[in-house]
């Protein structure tokens, strides 16, 4: 069966045919992948063909900018030197008004200096006229009267003023400078009735003294202090004569120390 297959095969007999028909394959292709390259190189230099075109003819315009002054610089020249104009009109008339101003002081001036030199010539005899007059009017007061009314109705209005001013002054409530005093009052020993100091603390009264809270705190070896909290008024009461009294409970107290002060 595989004779018969391959007497029936031309392929080793044409093989010349066959082997210029794949040469000519081949060659076609290598045709075919050189073609693109070949078109993207022209491409490329035409494309830096034209860019030196274009950077050519910028140039060129710069040039002929440099050489030749545009029409934006003239209209800024020009609008430069209207303004100059302007201003020099602006302080030409400003000279002229100074000039004016200054003539006009001088007027003025020269008329004063005329006007103060008559001025004392025509005053001169008016100071002799009273004279004549003076023995006669000493003892006539036309007008004291009226000015002894005048002053006693000031004194009045002054003196009823000074008294609402005053009424008013003393309606106001006068503030009480007061002080938040805590005082830490310690026992003799631990045997000391503590409630019983307390009462006897609490019999101080005085104007201006007002005792609050008590506490006690833990001292030493079982032994506790009494701390209390009073406010008293500055200027009724003085810490110093708080603590005197204090102390006076001498089966009770041993010694009396600040803990705080606080103005309120």
């Amino acid at each position: 069966m595989a004779a018969t297959a391959l007497a029936h095969e031309k392929v080793w007999i044409d093989r010349n045919a066959i082997a210029s028909a794949e040469k000519k394959y081949y060659e076609y292709l290598s045709k075919i992948n050189s073609a693109p390259s070949q078109c993207t190189l022209a491409s490329e230099i035409s494309k830096a063909r034209q860019h030196i075109k274009n950077s050519l003819e910028r140039m060129d315009g710069i040039a002929a900018l440099a050489a030749s002054p545009g029409a934006e610089l003239l209209d800024r020249l020009s609008s430069v030197e209207k303004e100059n104009e302007q201003l020099r009109s602006i302080i030409d008339g400003l000279n002229n008004l100074v000039l004016d101003l200054h003539e006009r002081v001088k007027s003025l001036e020269s008329g004063k200096t005329s006007s103060s030199t008559a001025k004392p010539a025509a005053a001169a005899p008016a100071k002799k006229a009273p004279a004549v007059d003076e023995d006669e009017d000493d003892d006539v007061d036309l007008f004291g009267s009226e000015d002894e009314d005048e002053d006693a109705a000031a004194v009045a209005l002054r003196e009823k003023r000074l008294a609402d001013y005053a009424a008013k002054k003393s309606k106001k409530p006068v503030l009480i400078a007061k002080s938040n005093v805590i005082l830490d009052i310690k026992p003799w020993d631990d045997e000391t009735d503590m409630k019983e100091m307390e009462q006897q603390v609490r019999k101080i009264s005085a104007d201006g003294l007002l005792l609050g809270a008590a506490k006690l705190v833990p001292l030493a070896y079982g032994i506790h202090k009494l701390q209390m909290s009073c406010v008293i008024e500055d200027d009724k009461i003085s810490v110093d004569w708080l603590q005197e009294e204090i102390e006076k409970i001498e089966d009770f107290v041993q010694s009396v120390d600040i803990a705080a002060f606080n103005k309120i």
